[in-house]
């Protein structure tokens, strides 16, 4: 990582964790709408699509949700000032002004904002990209 984008970033938040929000996100984000509202065959009769379909007892949607919830603080104030930065609401040099104004923002309802950004695991790539942190994919491919 650029010495200059390190010293500017020191998160509450492991790049790690942004990681693993980043791929739940992408696994909530690509549910379809619900095509069978209440399925009665067995689940391999039907190809399990409903684990597609963006039910109301979603278990992606709850693990994400939860794993928001149990972060602190000042760390669910980071991924907010994250998803602001890969939105483009500012860059790397604005950190701490991004930092400020999503702490004076931080209310009880953070996993439901940021759930309802339709690109926000994009956007958390995009943040872990400008401080030079490696992107998912790249990630994965190390496994």
């Amino acid at each position: 990582m650029n010495d200059a984008v390190n010293e500017a970033w020191r998160p509450s938040i492991s790049p790690e964790t942004v990681r693993f929000l980043i791929l739940k996100g992408k696994q909530f984000d690509v549910k379809d709408v619900v095509t069978e509202p209440d399925p009665g065959s067995n689940p391999s009769d039907d190809g399990m699509i409903e684990v597609l379909e963006d039910h109301d007892d979603d278990p992606v949607e709850a693990e994400l949700r939860s794993a928001i919830w149990a972060l602190n603080e000042d760390e669910q104030i980071d991924l907010v000032a994250l998803a602001w930065l890969g939105r483009g609401d500012g860059n790397v040099d604005d950190w701490d002004e991004l930092r400020s104004l999503a702490a004076d923002a931080h209310n009880t309802r953070t996993a439901a904002y940021l759930l309802g950004l339709p690109l926000l695991p994009d956007y958390l790539e995009e943040a872990l990209d400008q401080f030079g942190e490696t992107s998912t994919d790249d990630a994965l491919g190390r496994l």
